[in-house]
């Protein structure tokens, strides 16, 4: 029974911190306390013995199920965002007021800005900015890699200071400039190509995207748009880990992902993945036409 105490207490004194985290992700009060006490839950399932930092134990497992609750919704950018002060408190052991006050603080601005990005690029901002814990812990628990994971952060990050722009505008701005990309590409318009990339634009792909008829990275316009002229002929539009780009399905399987970065109306930076395993981790949505 102290055993039993012990644990209950120190789940108790890391509550607050876990809620914040969830609510921050979720954006939901319902939703984060049910992320809450499902840690609760897989933490008596646990033996709590063999876990030296208990509450970066409970911090990554929260992450992982807020990542899954994320990731289940049909479609993210039609999730409703609970408003601060609606609808009641689900522990009531809560105080209300405290309640409120914390919700206030988190601004629901930054609630509406987190909502739009990918699950994994969500809560690796969430995980590194606002409780700053390091790349290297967030990695496992998004399946990606540290600089992947940094990548996603930096996005989110640099989505979040520009909050005071229309999210929907600017992905309008940049879907109608992959939808160039991929007209060109398809039509083999050299031209076309040019115009919509970065002249210091880069092209990654992983050691699987043999299907470029690339070995490795390759920079610089020219080069890009020569070795794009005329492909992309069964790629769809689609939104990559928040960003604008592409997906290839062949025999309706997905085959390739490609993440298109776009500033100040141009492509910078192309990332082409095939490996099957880094497929399966990454987020992606088909948008219709």
């Amino acid at each position: 029974m102290d055993e039993k105490k012990w644990l209950a207490d120190e789940f108790e004194a890391n509550r607050a911190h876990l809620k914040a985290a969830a609510y921050r992700m979720l954006g939901s009060r319902s939703e984060a306390d049910d992320a809450v006490q499902e840690a609760w839950l897989r933490l008596n399932r646990t033996d709590a013995t063999s876990v030296g930092n208990l509450g970066g134990w409970l911090t990554t497992v929260v992450a992982r199920i807020c990542l899954d609750m994320l990731r289940s919704r049909k479609t993210r950018r039609e999730e409703p965002l609970e408003m601060p002060f609606h609808g009641g408190i689900a522990d009531p052991a809560n105080d209300p007021e405290r309640e409120a006050a914390f919700a206030d603080s988190v601004g629901m601005a930054l609630l509406v800005v987190l909502q739009t990005l990918a699950p994994a690029e969500r809560v690796a901002f969430v995980l590194h900015d606002m409780f700053d814990l390091p790349f290297d812990e967030i990695a496992p628990i998004i399946g990606r890699s540290s600089a992947a994971t940094r990548q996603l952060a930096s996005r989110a990050r640099r989505r979040v200071q520009g909050m005071d722009e229309t999210p929907d505008v600017d992905l309008g701005r940049k879907r109608l400039i992959a939808e160039a990309f991929l007209a060109a590409s398809r039509n083999g318009d050299l031209p076309a190509l040019l115009a919509v990339l970065a002249p210091d634009v880069v092209f990654r792909p992983d050691a699987t995207a043999a299907q470029f008829g690339a070995a490795g990275e390759i920079r610089g316009a020219p080069a890009i748009a020569e070795l794009f002229k005329g492909r992309a002929q069964a790629a769809e539009v689609a939104l990559v880990d928040g960003e604008l780009g592409y997906i290839v399905r062949i025999q309706g399987k997905l085959r390739v992902v490609v993440a298109l970065t776009i500033a100040d109306g141009l492509i910078v930076s192309i990332d082409a993945f095939a490996d099957p395993d880094h497929i399966e981790r990454v987020d992606y949505s088909v948008l219709s036409d």
